[in-house]
């Protein structure tokens, strides 16, 4: 196992990655650190060991290694920040369980706002939403640029440069809002009306409900479940989503 330290992190806050990884942040390094180590060496997807937080602190996360560019060219290395696909998990959670993070890396799980917040002001990253419904129907939202701020301001959300993969944007309508949970919110209390966590904003609270209650496809109540508006409405609880960045 690799354990050597990073000598310094001195760059800026989202300036460009460093060639020379030591600790892997993220599953892009992950990837680097396997290949150079052995030449031509498989690495499939699955679930691996990043240090956000530094080398006390390991976490397990799952890498999607196989999602295509978009471009083409080559595949993206993507790390995996909240994956619900099949309900075995609650997500209607508190605060500290939000910040630290909760499930397991092989199944169901949330990467922590903590460890959101580490990676992504250390350098810039991308966003992807993959969604499935119960129809065998897929779609997915990206964004060129997204980052959270720190626990002090409520892990604000910050996201620019949609692109549609067909789901259209559900997102942006929380861009510059708070993470709140039923026991922390700001204003409001839309995560205790619609059993979540996430990024919301008083009122409609979202058009997108990553961590709402897992439901069957047609629920008959607006904004429950699972829910992304502009792809299958109001109605609509998804099978499958998964956030996912990369530098």
């Amino acid at each position: 196992m690799l354990v050597l330290l990073l000598v310094a992190v001195t760059s800026l806050v989202h300036s460009a990655p460093l060639t020379n990884v030591s600790l892997p942040l993220d599953c892009e390094d992950v990837y680097i650190l396997k290949t150079s180590a052995v030449k031509n060496a498989s690495v499939p997807s699955g679930v691996y060991t990043i240090y956000p937080a530094g080398l006390n602190k390991p976490l397990e996360v799952y890498c999607d290694m196989g999602c295509v560019k978009l471009d083409g060219d080559q595949k993206a290395k993507w790390t995996v920040i909240q994956r619900r696909i099949n309900g075995n998990l609650s997500f209607y959670r508190s605060w500290e369980q939000y910040k630290h993070g909760f499930g397991d890396a092989s199944g169901e799980y949330w990467l922590g706002l903590e460890n959101i917040f580490l990676m992504t002001n250390r350098y810039r990253y991308q966003l992807r939403v993959d969604m499935e419904d119960f129809e065998r129907g897929s779609a997915y939202a990206q964004y060129t640029s997204f980052f959270i701020n720190g626990e002090s301001s409520n892990y604000r959300l910050n996201i620019n440069g949609y692109i549609n993969g067909g789901a259209g944007d559900s997102l942006t309508f929380v861009n510059g809002r708070d993470f709140a949970t039923f026991d922390k919110e700001a204003v409001g209390n839309c995560a205790e009306v619609y059993s979540g966590g996430f990024w919301y904003y008083w009122w409609p609270c979202h058009y997108a409900n990553p961590n709402g209650l897992y439901k069957h496809g047609n629920v008959g109540t607006e904004y429950t479940g699972i829910m992304w508006q502009t792809w299958k409405g109001y109605y609509y609880s998804l099978k499958t989503i998964v956030m996912k960045i990369r530098k």
